[in-house]
């Protein structure tokens, strides 16, 4: 969950004054407060994803007197950023402002030219990193540290990035291997990162956050209904489909002569997805070169099952809108005869007073993880 005041926690579960604001930033920006031109918001949201590459994209409405004519112009989409907020205005006129990221441009769109509203269409800092693709293979060595690697081919394509890692031991570590990055940047920088069991995102500050994912065991918020209930609507689904209950890690690479391997199952034989239950067994298969012990191993199979598990039983709901939830956070969801945990998947967080705030999750199963 983003920061914000036990007081905007209570607001938000009532009657309250919503109010948003946007801005048009040079590149390179962070913090909560960038300097930029505010653009006005007409409609829109931020959809968050915790399961995509690119984690929060968004579609602002804006006025049609800003249709970029040259390429300088704050709504071309020549690497130009939109910094978006949603906040609370509380009765003294102080508004308390959350933040919903950096977006970089990538398309306007104006159906009713020349003075119908535009349409921007933007992604986090994360689609640059996608979009740029190596045009020749680097090697790195095994002397050198996986803080390093990422830092080398992130500042390449941001050079003022912040890279904030959760934990420095893992930063500094060796990689231990000789690896080469070939045509895909991200595709090497998210093998990289699950190597090592982490999760990486830009966050509201425009920071590359790379974390273990938080413990899905501590909620962060209740959805209910009933009197300081924010629940409007609720609806649920069971399905197998695309469940695994383990994870089979293995280190690959033509220098071990036995590659390190490890295996995390569902070892609880009250979860609906137990390893020898009637579920049946479902592995899915992680191999990388930058596994390089055992210990890793385990690591990152143990990750990648916690993400996994609770998905076959979701729920789609919706909310009024509390902008400080994002993916991966716990929530206790109650209603009529049931009070389940679920952790959030994927977030839409609308801009304007109408309409909720609609959220898909998976139920988190009380599990144990056992590595075989």
């Amino acid at each position: 969950m983003r920061p914000v005041s036990e007081r905007f926690l209570r607001t938000v579960r009532g009657s309250h004054t919503m109010t948003a604001r946007a801005r048009v930033v040079v590149p390179g920006q962070t913090g909560t407060d960038p300097t930029g031109t505010v653009i006005p918001i007409l409609g829109g949201d931020v959809q968050l994803n915790g399961r995509a590459d690119v984690r929060s994209a968004l579609q602002l409405t804006t006025e049609g007197s800003l249709w970029p004519i040259w390429a300088s112009d704050p709504l071309a989409p020549y690497g130009n950023e939109v910094f978006v907020e949603r906040g609370v205005q509380y009765g003294n006129g102080v508004t308390e402002w959350v933040s919903l990221g950096y977006h970089r441009i990538n398309t306007p769109e104006q159906d009713d030219a020349p003075d119908g509203p535009i349409i921007i269409q933007a992604q986090d800092r994360m689609s640059g990193i996608v979009d740029g693709r190596l045009p020749a293979p680097i090697q790195f060595p095994a002397t050198m540290t996986f803080g390093a690697i990422t830092a080398q081919l992130v500042t390449d394509i941001y050079p003022s990035a912040v890279i904030e890692w959760d934990d420095l031991a893992v930063r500094d570590r060796q990689v231990g291997r000789a690896t080469i990055a070939e045509q895909d940047r991200y595709g090497y920088l998210r093998d990289l990162w699950d190597s090592l069991g982490k999760i990486a995102y830009w966050d509201h500050r425009g920071i590359l956050v790379i974390k273990s994912p938080p413990d899905a065991s501590s909620p962060v918020a209740e959805i209910s209904h009933g009197q300081d209930g924010v629940l409007v609507f609720l609806s649920r689904r069971l399905t197998r489909e695309g469940v695994h209950n383990a994870i089979v890690a293995t280190g690959e690479g033509a220098d071990a002569a036995s590659p390190v391997r490890a295996v995390a199952v569902d070892s609880s034989p009250n979860s609906p997805t137990y390893w020898h239950g009637p579920f049946g067994k479902a592995p899915l298969f992680y191999s990388s070169p930058l596994i390089t012990t055992a210990d890793q191993a385990r690591t990152a199979a143990r990750s990648m099952l916690a993400r996994e598990l609770g998905l076959p039983y979701a729920v789609d709901f919706g909310v009024v809108p509390n902008p400080a939830l994002e993916p991966d956070d716990p929530v206790r969801v109650r209603y009529p005869g049931r009070s389940e945990v679920h952790v959030i998947d994927r977030l839409s967080v609308p801009l304007t007073s109408a309409g909720a705030m609609t959220a898909s999750t998976r139920e988190q199963t009380t599990v144990l993880i056992g590595v075989v």
